[in-house]
């Protein structure tokens, strides 16, 4: 027998043990029952993050699987994306939504549109996780109700229903994983472990954090980002799983971001117990004068021994800490590395742009010490992907001696590989190749990928 059907009858017997209950109809009941499968965001919450982890490791499996996240600024446009989605495909199969800070900072404060430093209202986070759920649910009882009816017809017309019955049992649920940004936590290690609760109670299963420091936060793509020691962004981590674990959701996913690629500053140099530790190797990337004379220090003049040597780090007049330039690279690593140690399941590299190889650059090195790495990359509508995409086609035929006659060099035509001209060439369709491919975790904007 149906599963609906079964349903129907367990409640039916239930029923029959209240004479005062008699008007109650056990399969509107069930019917109620299934339109509102989800009746906490906590059971959310759970079921998300059991999607979640099966697609991570049917990743790991074939890494053509890899998933794609919607971003939405609104209830109402998370339910008619995956309403789309599921008509389009008859599926929401691995189809996230991504909840923007940089989004929820523009578009969601009640301060007006903000940009995107973490100035806005941390209470609208978990708001919108729960309005996008709440939409969500009612695409559900709403595409269930259509079925029920189609069902009610049938049976009036003496029709075979099994088909129907079918459908009904084996309903997919417009209800996706949703992963959330909680930008650098919004304060310290408590204020980011009290958010994260609220977060998943709202339905969150993964929480992506950021190494930038709260106060001083910048979007991704600008510059003048100041990062954390590692031991202050360990201990984020550490807070968001505290989080999951008290609320039962012990598989949520944490996705450690890291702007390290983009940031020339740190907020503090970090303590160092012993060599080779993480706050010595912290120290490692910092830009340092060599202190030959003690006498030649002043007053608030800071010191630390680097390579053997009296050291003092390039402290900018807002007491900032300056890395050394071209670090960038060896940061992202450690960062990633340190991140995984430490209970993060994902990773995100915030880059300057899209390409191909840098990024590749980075998570080959990562893998070399934790080869279950997987990335999330940001699909930003920041970004020009044809045109990028086309350059790094074109400095790759460069290097191998093509002949570039046809095309502008675009060193000195800006954007000049954007010509329309250019569409139908051989440049093109590689990029498009890559654009539909590329691994990419929305702003509120386009898409997701595990990679």
């Amino acid at each position: 027998m149906s599963a609906y059907l079964n349903q129907i009858e367990a409640v039916r017997a239930m029923l029959r043990q209240r004479d005062e209950w008699k008007a109650i109809n056990p399969e509107y009941a069930v019917r109620m029952r299934l339109q509102n499968r989800f009746r906490t965001g906590l059971e959310i919450a759970q079921y998300t993050a059991d999607i979640m982890r099966r697609d991570m490791a049917a990743y790991d499996r074939d890494t053509g699987l890899y998933t794609q996240s919607l971003g939405a600024w609104h209830g109402f446009i998370a339910q008619q994306t995956m309403m789309a989605v599921k008509k389009h495909h008859q599926s929401t199969d691995r189809r996230y939504i991504y909840l923007s800070g940089w989004m929820v900072a523009a578009l969601r404060s009640e301060f007006g549109p903000l940009p995107d430093q973490s100035m806005h209202e941390k209470t609208s986070v978990p708001a919108l996780i729960e309005e996008i759920y709440t939409f969500l649910k009612q695409a559900d009882a709403r595409e269930l109700r259509h079925i029920f009816v189609e069902l009610d017809e049938a049976r009036a017309r003496g029709e075979n229903v099994d088909a129907i019955l079918q459908r009904i049992d084996n309903y997919e649920t417009h209800v996706v994983p949703i992963i959330a940004d909680i930008d650098a936590g919004f304060g310290n290690e408590e204020a980011t472990y009290l958010l994260a609760k609220k977060m998943i109670e709202a339905g969150a299963c993964a929480i992506q954090i950021e190494n930038q420091v709260s106060d001083a936060k910048q979007c991704g793509h600008q510059a003048g980002k100041v990062t954390v020691p590692h031991e202050d962004f360990v201990s984020k981590i550490n807070a968001v799983r505290y989080a999951f674990l008290e609320l039962g959701i012990d598989n949520g996913i944490i996705v450690a971001r890291t702007d390290s690629l983009g940031a020339g500053l740190t907020q503090k140099v970090p303590v160092s117990l012993s060599p080779g530790d993480l706050g010595s190797r912290y120290c490692d990337f910092l830009e340092v004068t060599p202190v030959s004379d003690i006498n030649d220090l002043k007053d608030g003049d800071v010191t630390i021994h680097q390579g053997g040597k009296l050291c003092k780090p390039k402290r900018l007049d807002n007491g900032l800490y300056a890395f050394r330039e071209d670090t960038g690279f060896d940061r992202v690593v450690l960062d990633c590395i340190t991140s995984l140690e430490h209970g993060a399941d994902l990773l995100w590299i915030e880059t300057e742009k899209p390409n191909v190889a840098q990024i590749a650059a980075m998570m080959n090195e990562i893998r070399k010490v934790r080869p279950e790495a997987k990335l999330v990359y940001n699909n930003s509508p920041s970004f020009n992907w044809t045109l990028a995409f086309r350059e790094q086609v074109y400095a790759e035929w460069q290097r191998a001696g093509r002949d570039l006659s046809a095309y502008p060099d675009p060193k000195t035509v800006d954007k000049g590989l954007m010509d329309a001209r250019l569409d139908d060439s051989p440049l093109a369709p590689r990029p498009i190749s890559w654009c539909r491919t590329s691994s990419a975790m929305p702003r509120a904007k386009p898409a997701s990928s595990i990679t």
